[in-house]
């Protein structure tokens, strides 16, 4: 197990910046094995989206500014993505400036746990998968 890519992405799927991608890259070009490196980024990606949606879920907006640092403007965008697009905005919660308030609104607006996970999984898989082929 990579720990370093897992804690890595996990970070990097908060608010801190984090630079897993880079990371799998190298280790992709040490010679890593690229289904496992992908799948190790992929979960701590994912555990880290999840945190935030507990974050969501479980507090409130004055912890949002301020230990979260998400500011109003990125929220209102990120409620107006949900609301224009729905769950599958959820697919996009790896972009960077939307996705954590993305995976917040989530858990603000008490958004199926479940479904949740499958769509954000599905869209940081294939974006690592997509750097890892573009690459190598």
């Amino acid at each position: 197990m990579d720990w370093a890519l897992f804690f890595s992405a996990l970070v990097s799927a908060t608010l801190f910046p984090g630079g897993s991608e880079v990371l799998l890259l190298y280790r992709l070009h040490e010679g890593g094995d690229a289904l496992s490196l992908i799948l190790i980024a992929t979960s701590g990606n994912v555990l880290g989206s999840l945190i935030t949606y507990a974050m969501g879920r479980l507090g409130n907006e004055a912890i949002h500014r301020r230990w979260l640092r998400i500011s109003e403007t990125a929220t209102a965008r990120a409620e107006k993505w949900f609301a224009r697009f729905g769950a599958p905005a959820l697919l996009l919660a790896w972009l960077p400036v939307v996705g954590d308030p993305l995976c917040l609104v989530a858990g603000l607006l008490r958004f199926h746990l479940f479904l949740f996970l499958i769509l954000v999984t599905i869209g940081k898989l294939a974006r690592y998968t997509a750097l890892a082929w573009l690459f190598f």
